[in-house]
This record gives C-alpha cells, structure tokens and sequence, in this order.
C-alpha cells in the first residue's frame, strides 16, 4: 500500500486542509445539479467557487475557523468583492454555517440569516437552499 513518507509543511497542511473544505462544497453542489466553476486564481477576487444553474452565476467563498462556539466571531475578508454566499466550516467540530455575504467587519457566526448545519450533504444543502 502506498504510504507518505516526507513531512509536509505546516502552512502547506493548513492550505491542503483548506482546500479539501472546497472540495467538499464543490462535490455536494455538483450532486446538487449546479454547474461548478474554480477559479485559477482568487487573489484579489475573493471567489473560490463560481456557480451556475445556467442563466445565473453565484460566487461562493468558503473558510474554515477553529470555532469556540456558535457565537464565535468571524472577519469580513471578502469586503468590496461581488461574492454573494459564504460557507464557514468549524474545522474543530462536525458543523458549519452558511451565509450571504454581509458587509460588517466582523459578525457572529450564529447572526441572524446565518443557517447552521452539520458536516454532511443533506444538512448543507438543506441550509444552502435556504438563502
């Protein structure tokens, strides 16, 4: 079987780790029938993916938090951007949120229009239908 056997680096872990929460909204929107769209680059645009049921595009940004709670306080990092939903995942815990992009520097997790679900297909879908 085959088996790593170097070390990776810790801000390469932490980007991998990241990335792999992409992957995962990328996988249950596909399933979900949305045509997926990754940007080569997202520097300065904020947008990791770009949806599109055919007629309408929607940027997505997902970022993850080591969570303290469901009050836990997030910042705006995709301020003066055009994307419209981002997705918090709690890399400590089996849950997430999902939200419209807001203005506000910083904001709680838990804010009204903010939907919490679990780490699962069915619970984001259901939240993310929901915006």
């Amino acid at each position: 079987m085959p088996r790593r056997m170097t070390a990776t680096k810790e801000g390469t872990h932490q980007a991998m780790k990241n990335t792999s929460y992409e992957s995962i909204v990328v996988s249950w929107l596909m399933q979900d029938g949305w045509q997926v769209f990754l940007p080569l680059l997202d520097n300065g645009h904020q947008t990791d993916i770009l949806i599109s049921d055919g007629p309408n595009y929607h940027r997505i940004q997902v970022k993850t938090v080591e969570a303290k709670g469901d009050n836990h306080v997030i910042e705006n990092r995709w301020k003066d951007s055009n994307v419209g939903v981002v997705v918090f995942f709690a890399r400590n815990s089996n849950w997430g949120y999902v939200m419209p992009a807001f203005s506000e520097n910083r904001r709680p997790l838990n804010a009204e229009g903010h939907i919490k679900f679990e780490q699962n297909k069915k619970d984001f879908l259901k939240a993310f239908h929901k915006l």
